[in-house]
């Protein structure tokens, strides 16, 4: 028998069939795929998409007492070869102890065919945000994925011990997003606030489920220098209270007094610890020298069980049981931050000292302001030591924060010091740019072809230092070798490295240190008897801070820092500076000024190259405006960033002497 092919019958039968087809050979759980999902050939919420998020659900379950699970499903429409690249490749992040489980995904292709992802082929590894971040994922890549097919997968994202009580529910993805929606089951009393995202309500069902959708939800894009994701993107806030309506003035003063009871236990010195004091003090005269003496005790003699750099296994991490007293964490050597704190602030109260609680946000994470009344978003402590008629601050907890410096995200902060009658909200200074430098020395060869040898010292300090040891301090010394090749090759693709130290990654009080050798083929042009070299070494081959004409998000640096840059390059026989001009120097007020300076040797058989730059504040009294820029002003501080990178690349002219050319 022949079939009867019409015009119409043809398309439609076959998207139906398909359609059919899917749903069939659906594993259980996956939601049968429409046709017009199926016909979908542009984007809906954004028309330049490459792909695009038909939907995603998030299932949240609170009702279990052990684990706090979040069950993700998400179907994604990919519309051309750009899409096929970015989708073809997931990662599932997750922090901390939390659990990323259930991976299953699959491929639906324009014709039907379904593919779907082994489970071997789910991997884990640490991957690199923008931020410089570093973070655990769980990993796969998509078989088969083409333009026009549709791609989904699920997932389970486990919080041992979690509640979603304080849970922040993100509604945004690096691609547009059609329809989110999440289901909440509750344990308690519910209350939330949406950020960034206007109106947004739940609906209880008669399952005492939780429903909220939201519809044409944009994609999130990260870029570099941007305030923290959830200061720019859409999420709500949940948490659980019941009662009378907070207000925040009255939340914020109870609160101070209550963790004053509760902590003021955690930070009394019975007699071993007045003991210790005595020792450590000494003969220092000073308040600052003594409380530098607690400090640094505190922060070399005291391991903190949850850093990652000192030696534990996850046995014997499990296995400790917080001390009960600052006389415990003396004497075992080792504690949380939070004891280690607690014991630093009982040293002080024994040297005589006031010391307090202290509570502030935490700005990599969220920009705080006393509105936002909930004790979570005071994401950080620290202790508060009076001296004098001022507060200082301090947090030995961290490794590696210097003394009379708090982590770049509690500087600048409203901090709220705990008290039994009246706590008060003092704001904590912020570093100036002379605490955080990298310095760097390069004593170098340029040989007539152009490659350039030599050797190099790098050496940062303050919040620079911390970033580094941070970075690095978990890696084996090969991934520490590793990362510094590939740092550099990224600015120079002919580099060769060799005899590389790196210095104090774990020290908590000596600068991190990179030394190395260096040959660099090609790194001057030759054109007959010139030479063309970036004396810059040092910023040669990086690529501007800000590369694009628009922006969307406000520009926000973490610190004040700065730059000192000395270069020798010794120059290849019979040849001399043809060109000894210096890029002009440049400032702007008191928060930038960049200056280089170019000369010869006193034997002429060189050059030296001196940089010096800072940004974000010289001098005291450093505040966030400098650092926290509008997107209105992104050409504005483009073009200052510009002027930065086109003087970096300032070239000089070498040439040959007339006796050496007819050699």
């Amino acid at each position: 028998m022949k079939l009867f092919r019409s015009p119409l019958f043809s398309p439609l039968l076959f998207i139906c069939l398909v359609a059919f087809a899917v749903s069939s050979a659906s594993a259980q759980d996956w939601k049968p795929v429409t046709p017009e999902d199926l016909a979908l050939k542009a984007p809906i919420v954004e028309k330049d998409a490459d792909a695009e998020a038909i939907f995603w659900e998030v299932r949240v379950d609170d009702s279990q007492v052990d684990e706090l699970s979040l069950k993700h499903y998400i179907r994604i429409k990919v519309f051309n070869e750009r899409g096929r690249e970015s989708q073809s490749k997931v990662d599932l992040p997750y922090l901390g102890f939390n659990k990323i489980k259930d991976v299953s995904a699959r491929v639906i292709k324009a014709d039907g065919t379904i593919v779907e992802l082994k489970k071997d082929d789910v991997f884990e590894r640490t991957i690199i945000k923008l931020s410089g971040l570093k973070v655990k994922a769980k990993s796969f890549a998509l078989p088969g994925v083409e333009p026009g097919a549709i791609i989904e997968y699920r997932w389970r994202e486990v919080h041992p011990g979690g509640s979603a009580d304080r849970l922040r529910l993100q509604f945004q993805r690096e691609i547009p997003v059609q329809t989110v929606t999440y289901f909440l089951r509750p344990y308690a009393g519910m209350q939330y606030k949406p950020f960034n995202m206007g109106e947004a309500k739940f609906i209880k069902d008669k399952d005492n489920f939780h429903r909220l959708t939201k519809t044409n939800m944009p994609a999130f894009r990260e870029e570099s220098k941007m305030p923290p994701e959830d200061e720019v993107r859409a999420w709500i806030f949940l948490f659980y209270h019941e009662g009378e309506k907070i207000v925040a003035e009255k939340y914020w003063k109870e609160m101070g007094k209550k963790i004053y009871e509760l902590t003021k236990e955690d930070m009394k010195a019975n007699d071993e610890v007045k003991a210790a004091a005595v020792a450590i003090v000494g003969d220092a005269s000073t308040p600052e020298e003594k409380l530098k003496r607690i400090y640094e005790f505190c922060r070399t003699k005291i391991k903190n069980v949850n850093d990652d750099s000192i030696e534990l296994t996850l046995e014997e991490r499990s296995k400790f049981k917080e001390n009960k007293s600052p006389a415990d964490t003396l004497k075992r050597e080792i504690g949380t931050g939070s004891n280690i704190d607690m014991l630093f602030a009982a040293l002080a109260r024994a040297a005589g000292f006031d010391s307090r609680l202290a509570l502030s946000g935490n700005r990599d994470d969220l920009f705080f302001n006393k509105d936002l009344a909930h004790v979570s978003f005071l994401a950080s402590s620290f202790v508060a030591v009076r001296v004098g008629e001022e507060w200082r601050f301090f947090s030995p907890a961290e490794r590696y924060t210097p003394f009379g410096m708090l982590g770049w995200p509690e500087e600048g902060q409203e901090a709220l010091i705990t008290d039994s009658k009246e706590p008060v909200w003092v704001r904590t200074p912020v570093a100036p740019v002379t605490s955080s430098q990298e310095k760097r020395t390069g004593k170098f060869r340029l040989l007539e072809d152009g490659t350039l040898e030599g050797d190099v010292r790098i050496e940062y300090t303050g919040h620079l230092a911390a970033e580094k040891k941070e970075y690095n301090d978990d890696d084996s010394p090969s991934e520490r070798e590793e990362t510094l090749r590939n740092r550099v090759k990224e600015q120079m693709s002919t580099a060769e490295l060799s005899d590389i130290k790196i210095e104090n990654v774990t020290d908590p009080l000596k600068p991190f240190v990179y030394s190395f050798h260096v040959r660099v083929p090609g790194y001057a042009q030759r054109t007959g008897k010139r030479l063309f070299v970036q004396p810059a070494f040092f910023e040669h081959g990086v690529a501007p801070i800000f590369p694009t004409s628009g922006r969307t998000h406000a520009i926000y640096f973490h610190f004040p820092w700065s730059e000192e840059d000395t270069v020798t390059i010794q120059l290849p026989d019979g040849f001399s500076l043809d060109n000894p001009d210096s890029p002009a120097p440049f400032a702007s007020g008191d928060i930038t000024r960049y200056d280089v300076k170019i000369f010869s040797t006193k034997d002429e058989r060189g050059i030296v190259y001196k940089r010096n730059f800072f940004f974000g504040g010289g001098g005291s009294g450093v505040d966030l405006e400098r650092l926290y820029y509008d997107a209105s002003g992104y050409s504005q501080l483009k073009g200052l960033f510009d002027a930065v990178h086109k003087q970096d690349n300032h070239t000089i002219t070498l040439k040959q002497t007339a006796s050496t050319a007819s050699n």
